[in-house]
């Protein structure tokens, strides 16, 4: 038998969670629900870090957690804060007993891990000014200083950038902690803080589990925000603002989450795993710690049984430090999907290499499709063990960079996406199908024979061997490529000098003596055809079926209008006619490490026969992700979901 249980702010702890007599806390709700049972909660704002303590037993028999039909839920990892005092000008002050955040007190603790390559002092805390957040300085002489200026280290030009945004740096804040008490300086400049809404980050995350092995879970209709969650690489435990902690089968859907200082979704690590030991011990490359980790995983139950297969979708996240989602070894066989996702890391308080609206690793059988992806420092990142993963029908624009898919062996597919960034595309990879996207902005393609990365049996956490990026073994099929005159390697024209077949490649890597060292010298195989190269983007040497029409501008536009997205491009004449193949497992030559197909999660054949609007292709239609594009003007709506 079932039970719905009730949670409202006139409710009691005491009572019954019935809808007649509620409970005051979702907390007191989650420690009695059991599989099959539902937590509905009433309009308020719940200031909790909700610890579920039960989990479903199936997808069919889980636990839900939703927000009452049309009421609005808001769950937060801060409190409000009443108390300031005037310090100096605008400058006021807010002394706080160290119990007041019992064990975890975000103003001690400091964004630290592994691959953090930037950070002077910053930490855990934030303040909030009526839902805006400030931005924390080093020391109390910069309070008065309204224009704060960051210098970021990027990591790709190697060099360093001073960042400055006048309308949001000005409000900044600073602490001071001694043996009793946290002192927070912030300057509200105009506004009263004791008359205005003003939070602190006080708790880890709003909805997280503290035990392992919490299954089938749903959470479903809730704000969730404000949460001083710590820095997440592959090699550490990954806590997010929400998050199942290392389980099965959760949804999270139609949620709004934003403000989290660090991570929002977490589909990610625990801790037994390993912990920031790179930086910790400092014995060993992080690199060798995530090897070890993948092992380690694997004796505490890292399986397709066990782990994952989570569903992400309908959710809105945005103002986030660090990723909108983020996930490694516990997102496998999980779907993604409907998501707007929007200002990621681009505070830029802090830098490292685990920033990106959705950073996933060993994102194995992961599909990731439909979602809008813009105004983040990378929009999405794969990085190891990109195996099965399909990136499809997604929408990124204004992105420093669009995609990113790292030391990798494949098989992955990217098809039927719209990518916009002046870079658009890092392919330090092997074994990718690009199909039928369009790629406005430059691409770098780069080989990794210093790190050998796992690959695995298909379609399972199981290792089946390790490989290096020898770059190529990659598929362009019916792509649109855009170039702009200020960007160059925009195209296909880095696989220049790649052989065109298997075949060729195994007759060039033979005519030398030796063992591996001749595959590390000869390319791997391309396979290209029947792109369209418009703007000055370059097509590869030996691609024989093409538009080839580099002076060509079609005058590309991403428009934004807020809940509406329009794409404004006119092609010439010749795009109609020029036809490119509805490709599928049969077309598309295995990936050769890996020795696998392209093929669907559950071994299927994989037909790409679905436009970016999930329009049924005909067995052959207009190149790039969208089957109405035509000669002329085109003006289509993109995006139209709140």
């Amino acid at each position: 038998m079932s039970f719905e249980y009730h949670v409202a702010k006139n409710g009691s702890d005491q009572a019954e969670g019935t809808k007649e007599n509620p409970f005051l806390t979702i907390n007191r709700a989650a420690a009695v629900a059991v599989a099959g049972d539902t937590i509905i909660v009433h309009e308020g704002e719940y200031r909790e870090w909700v610890k579920p303590k039960n989990g479903g037993l199936s997808k069919y028999r889980r636990i839900t957690y939703q927000a009452a039909e049309g009421e609005k839920v808001v769950i937060k990892g801060s409190e409000r804060i009443q108390k300031w005092e005037q310090h100096e000008g605008t400058v006021w002050k807010a002394v706080l007993p160290n119990d007041f955040f019992g064990d975890y007190n975000p103003y001690i603790e400091e964004i630290f891990g592994d691959w953090v390559v930037y950070n002077p002092g910053r930490h855990l805390g934030d303040v909030y000014l009526n839902g805006m957040s400030f931005y924390e300085v080093e020391n109390v002489e910069q309070l008065q200083n309204p224009e704060v200026r960051t210098e970021v280290l990027d990591h790709w030009t190697k060099t360093t950038v001073s960042v400055v945004n006048p309308e949001q740096t000005r409000y900044v804040w600073f602490s001071e902690v001694d043996e009793q008490h946290t002192t927070i300086y912030a300057n509200f400049h105009q506004a009263n803080p004791n008359e205005e809404l003003v939070e602190i980050n006080v708790r880890k995350a709003c909805f997280y589990p503290e035990q392992i092995g919490i299954n089938y879970i749903t959470v479903k209709g809730f704000e969730l925000c404000q949460a001083a969650t710590p820095w997440t690489p592959p090699t550490a435990d990954q806590p997010g603002l929400i998050g199942p902690r290392w389980s099965k089968g959760w949804i999270i859907e139609d949620n709004i989450i934003h403000d989290s200082k660090c991570s929002a979704i977490s589909i990610g690590k625990e801790a037994s795993t390993g912990d920031n030991y790179r930086t910790k011990r400092k014995d060993k490359p992080g690199y060798q710690y995530q090897l070890e980790s993948v092992f380690s995983a694997k004796q505490v139950g890292w399986s397709k049984e066990k782990i994952g297969s989570h569903i992400i979708r309908n959710n809105t996240i945005y103002d986030c430090g660090q990723n909108g989602v983020v996930g490694h070894l516990g997102c496998v066989f999980s779907e993604i999907y409907n998501n707007h996702i929007y200002n990621i890391g681009i505070k830029r308080e802090y830098y490292g290499h685990e920033i990106a609206g959705i950073k996933l690793h060993a994102a194995i059988d992961v599909q990731i499709h439909n979602n809008r992806i813009h105004n983040c420092s990378l929009g999405t990142w794969l990085d190891w063990q990109t195996q099965g993963t399909r990136v499809s029908s997604n929408l990124f624009y204004q992105n420093s960079r669009d995609l990113f898919v790292e030391v990798s062996s494949g098989p992955y597919i990217v098809d039927h996406n719209i990518l916009t960034a002046d870079y658009a595309l890092d392919n330090h990879a092997q074994g990718g199908a690009y199909i039928n996207n369009l790629i406005r902005g430059k691409m770098v393609h780069r080989k990794m024979l210093d790190r050998a990365t796992p690959y695995h049996v298909p379609h399972s956490t199981e290792v089946a061997g390790f490989a290096v990026t020898y770059g190529g073994d990659d598929r362009f099929y019916n792509n649109l490529f855009i170039g702009d005159d200020a960007l160059d390697n925009v195209g296909t024209t880095h696989f220049n000098g790649y052989p065109a077949s298997l075949e060729e490649y195994i007759e060039t890597v033979h005519q030398d003596e030796g063992d591996h060292e001749a595959f590390n010298k000869v390319e791997q195989p391309v396979y290209i055809s029947k792109n369209v190269y418009f703007n000055g983007a370059q097509p590869y040497e030996r691609e024989y079926e093409k538009i080839d029409a580099a002076h060509y501008n079609p005058q590309i536009n991403i428009i934004d209008e807020g809940n509406e997205v329009y794409l404004s491009l006119e092609l010439p004449e010749e795009f109609e006619a020029f036809l490119g193949d509805t490709h599928s497992t049969d077309t598309m030559e295995r990936a050769r490490i890996v020795d696998a197909e392209f093929e669907n999660p559950d071994g299927s054949k994989v037909v790409l026969d679905k436009d970016f609007f999930g329009k049924q292709k005909e067995e052959k239609s207009v190149v790039g992700p969208i089957t109405s594009l035509k000669a002329g003007k085109n003006y289509l709506k993109v995006w139209d979901k709140d």
